[in-house]
């Protein structure tokens, strides 16, 4: 996935849909880091036919020009002038950072490995959010493309899973809260943020924010006849957002952890009205009574994902990803236990971790992980409805060729 390394400033890639939250981020970025440069590609004017590009520094705007659209997509002008950007940057020297600020609706994985790929080295991936407007963004079933947010003509993106993937991707979230216009954040909007994402770093930045540990104050002057000379000044501590851009980000690994196998779920939680249910089960689902209770599923909770097993499929690995209201399910290759043994040098070696560590000895990888993340949620009638989807004792008992008989409401959703 990396390219060759090329001299040139350490890249710190700032996204996210909440766009005042974004932009006061990066404006932390060029205060902390001086000298650092922005990097931004403006996708608003697409259907004009070009992408505007801008570089920019804590005093303003050093350089402007445009980027034709690559096949009528703005996200694909995005991806052939980036590095080419970048290498200009690289080539006039001078620069200690330089931040990519990514439109509003484009997803930082991609840019993350076209910034990798072109032999840059990426520090940091962080997602800008302003906390009360978590919900809400994950509440939103619209298409892109109704709120001028959409990167491409075939974009099909809706804002919540668009934000849901900005969100979990990012090791860093940079909080901006008491925005000018935002509704001011509380505890469960805080609580929401945590249990989607409990791992990640977040850093408060906006107004009130420091940039860097104050100074210790100083001592009273001395006498004229009897003062030292003065001792050099110790170097500013950076702040936690400076930190956290250059901190390191391993693009790969990053990659491999969005594999439905592996990402890292939520765990259970209950706090400030908000509720995350992990469901774990090592028997599959009844297609058809699955398939019957999606919608119900689906509107249960403000987040969900994971992973899970159907019957009639047993050797295909399917993803669950739910958010404002929709339900994305698609196949994510074969279980492990299904590969016959000299492919599993073909796996990466971060699913076979997570798959020794959850394995059965009669179903090795197969199960069903399900999480569920949402303020009121009933967790009680969630678990019940999951439970009632599964194979019956009779059914279960039938064994697999039984289950491969079974209708299936599926394959249409899956396009199989």
């Amino acid at each position: 996935m990396n390219g060759p390394e090329r001299p040139g400033p350490p890249v710190v890639i700032v996204g996210g849909l909440h766009a005042e939250a974004r932009r006061a981020t990066v404006a932390r970025l060029l205060a902390d880091v001086p000298g650092s440069v922005v990097l931004h590609h403006d996708l608003a004017t697409a259907t004009e036919g070009t992408v505007v590009r801008t570089v920019r520094d804590a005093t303003g705007v050093l350089s402007a020009g445009e980027a034709p659209l690559v096949n009528d997509c703005a996200c694909c002008a995005l991806r052939e002038d980036l590095v080419p950007e970048l290498v200009r940057l690289a080539e006039a020297g001078g620069t200690p950072l330089a931040v990519v600020e990514l439109w509003d609706s484009v997803e930082p994985k991609a840019m993350a490995e076209v910034v990798a790929a072109g032999g840059f080295t990426v520090t940091g991936v962080i997602t800008a959010v302003d906390p009360a407007l978590v919900l809400p963004y994950l509440g939103n079933g619209d298409d892109l493309a109704e709120g001028g947010l959409a990167a491409a003509a075939t974009d099909q993106r809706t804002v919540a899973d668009t934000f849901a993937r900005q969100l979990e991707y990012a090791p860093v979230l940079a909080l901006a809260e008491s925005l000018p216009g935002s509704p001011e954040a509380d505890d469960e909007d805080r609580e929401l943020l945590a249990q989607l994402h409990p791992t990640a770093l977040k850093v408060p930045v906006g107004p009130g924010a420091a940039t860097a540990a104050p100074a210790a104050p100083a001592a009273p002057a001395a006498p004229a006849a009897l003062a030292e000379p003065a001792a050099p000044a110790a170097p500013a501590r950076p702040s936690a957002l400076a930190r956290a851009a250059l901190a390191g980000f391993d693009v790969e690994a990053a990659a491999a952890a969005q594999h439905p196998a592996c990402a890292l779920l939520p765990a259970e939680a209950d706090a400030h009205g908000v509720t995350t249910l992990v469901w774990h089960r090592r028997r599959p689902f009844h297609p058809g009574r699955l398939y019957a209770a999606l919608e119900d599923l689906t509107c249960a909770a403000a987040r969900s994902r994971g992973r899970f097993w159907l019957a009639d499929k047993a050797d295909t690995l399917l993803h669950w990803d739910a958010a404002g209201g929709a339900l994305c399910v698609e196949g994510a290759g074969p279980w492990l236990v299904s590969l016959p043994d000299a492919a599993w040098d073909l796996v990466p070696p971060v699913r076979r971790a997570a798959a020794a560590l959850d394995w059965h000895p009669e179903h090795g990888d197969r199960c069903q992980h399900l999480v569920f993340t949402s303020p009121g949620l009933d967790r009680d009638g969630l678990a019940r409805l999951l439970e009632s989807c599964l194979l019956t004792d009779a059914e279960y008992a039938a064994g697999r060729a039984a289950w491969e008989r079974l209708p299936s409401g599926f394959d249409t959703l899956l396009e199989v």
